[in-house]
C-alpha cells in the first residue's frame, strides 16, 4: 500500500469500501456467513465438519466460488498485462450485475455465486511479480499492518505508513456500513448500485497512469 503513488492508494481505498459494502450485503443475506472474508467461513466449516456435517455445504461452497473468482481474476489479469485494474474489475462489474439480477428474479444461489466470485476476482487488483499486494477484500493484514506502522512511528522511524493501512480499513469498514444501511433500507436496489459503482471503478482504472511506468508487473 505504502508503496503506491496517491492516486492508486486513493484507489485502493474506494474499491476496498465496495468489498466491504458486498460483503455486509451478502452477510446479511446469507445467514451470517461471508462472501469475501474465507477465514471466517473456514472457521464455519471446520465447526459444522466437527459438530453438523450437514450443514458444511454451504461454507464449503463459498469458498470454492471465491477460489474460482481469484482463480478466473488471475489468469484474466495474465493475459491483461497493463491494463490488468480495468480488465479485472470488468470481470468483478459482471459477476455484481448477476448477482442483481439473481436477488431481482429470487435465486439467491445466483445471487451469492455472483458475490462470492466478483470478491475473489477482486483481488488481483493490485499485482507486483504476480503477487497480491494490497489484500482489498480481508483485513487482518492490513490491521497488523497498522500495528506495525504505529510501533515503528512510537519509535521514531520515518515513513511507517500506518496512516495508509488505516485508510485502507477505514475504507472497507465505511462500505461496510453503507452496505448494511441499503440492505435493510433498499435490498432490491443495492447490487445495483454495486455494479454501478464497480462500473464507475473501471472508468477511474482507465484514467490511471500506465502501470508500466511505475514498476508494477
Amino acid at each position: 500500500m505504502i508503496e503506491y503513488d496517491r492516486p492508486r492508494r486513493r484507489f485502493a481505498i474506494a474499491l476496498a469500501a465496495m468489498a466491504g459494502f458486498i460483503d455486509a450485503v451478502g452477510f446479511l443475506s446469507a445467514d451470517g456467513y461471508f462472501v469475501s472474508f474465507m477465514s471466517g467461513n473456514s472457521t464455519r466449516l471446520g465447526v459444522s465438519l466437527g459438530t453438523d456435517p450437514v450443514h458444511a455445504a454451504m461454507p464449503a461452497l463459498l469458498i470454492v466460488g471465491f477460489l474460482g473468482g481469484v482463480t478466473g481474476g488471475a489468469l484474466l489479469s495474465h493475459w491483461a498485462g497493463p491494463q490488468r485494474k480495468p480488465v479485472v474489475l470488468s470481470l468483478v462489474a459482471l459477476m455484481l450485475l448477476i448477482a442483481a439480477i439473481g436477488r431481482m428474479i429470487g435465486l439467491p444461489a445466483l445471487m451469492l455465486g455472483g458475490l462470492v466470485v466478483a470478491m475473489g476476482a477482486l483481488n488481483n487488483t493490485f499485482q507486483r511479480g504476480g503477487e497480491v499486494t494490497v489484500g482489498l477484500t480481508y483485513m487482518t493484514g492490513a490491521l497488523v499492518k497498522l500495528g506495525q506502522g504505529i510501533a515503528n512511528a512510537l519509535a521514531g522511524k520515518a515513513n511507517s505508513g500506518w496512516q495508509a493501512w488505516a485508510s485502507l480499513w477505514g475504507g472497507l469498514l465505511a462500505g461496510a456500513v453503507l452496505g448494511a444501511f441499503l440492505q435493510d433500507r433498499l435490498p432490491t436496489g443495492c447490487l445495483w448500485l454495486a455494479a454501478a459503482y464497480c462500473a464507475l471503478m473501471v472508468a477511474v482504472a482507465l484514467r490511471l497512469p500506465p502501470e508500466a511506468t511505475l514498476a508494477e508487473s
